[in-house]
């Protein structure tokens, strides 16, 4: 579904991907980790078309998609779900929600869509009037995906869904993202929650300084003393 090809990135003078490649198949759950400035959330950026790249090739079922605009790539179903939620704190819960369909003319399918999201995250069904800006840390990032999974994304990029949230939450988020990928949505997910990631993922990519330094199967990731000693605290 989605295939990276030689991806190099420069902030100014700053190269901050050099020669990125993995690949992610239909219907995976596959994951970034990394630490802090390791190139994940650039890595993202590049793919749905916010960072230009200076070299390389995205392939997007089987088409190059380098170069093409970030809300073009929306209405092709690729959608990315922000660091930091970055909701519409002003409008309410529906109309966040109504926004994430903007690009589509189906209303019979953008209605069915809002009835899955609900059934989804019933907390944001309760609080469908309520301002976006005045919800919980963990509401707002439920809201954030369901925004993203009104445009009925075939791939969901999801950048750091965790963060900042309590334990119990993390949980949530995450049987949600494992709910998401049983209806048939393919997840690229960057995660600092290494732990978390690896044991809903399929396959994972480990990103050190902008390049790729292990990759293999979210169960052999884990087991890995390397991996253990650098990013799930063992």
């Amino acid at each position: 579904m989605l295939e990276i090809k030689n991806l190099h990135v420069y902030y100014g003078q700053i190269h901050a991907l050099k020669g990125v490649s993995f690949v992610v198949r239909k219907g995976e759950i596959v994951t970034l980790i990394g630490g802090n400035g390791a190139g994940k959330t650039t890595t993202l950026k590049t793919i749905s078309g916010l960072i230009p790249l200076k070299e390389g090739e995205i392939l997007y079922q089987g088409e190059s998609i380098t170069g093409v605009k970030a809300h073009d790539l929306v209405s092709q179903g690729l959608v990315q779900v922000p660091e930091g939620r970055h909701v519409f704190p002003s409008m309410s819960v529906q109309e966040n929600l109504d926004l994430g369909a903007y690009t589509r003319k189906d209303k019979k399918a953008v209605k069915e869509d809002l009835d899955k999201v609900f059934h989804l995250f019933p907390r944001l069904k309760e609080r469908r009037q309520q301002l976006a800006g005045t919800l919980s840390g963990g509401e707002q990032q439920m809201l954030a995906m369901a925004r993203a999974l009104m445009s009925s994304p075939k791939l969901l990029l999801l950048d750091e869904p965790s963060m900042g949230l309590a334990p119990l939450l993390v949980r949530e988020i995450f049987n949600i993202v494992t709910e998401i990928n049983s209806t048939g949505v393919t997840i690229l997910l960057v995660e600092q929650n290494a732990n978390m990631a690896l044991s809903i993922a399929n396959r994972g990519y480990v990103i050190e300084t902008g390049r790729v330094v292990l990759e293999g199967e979210a169960a052999s990731l884990a087991a890995n003393e390397a991996v253990k000693k650098a990013y799930l605290g063992g």
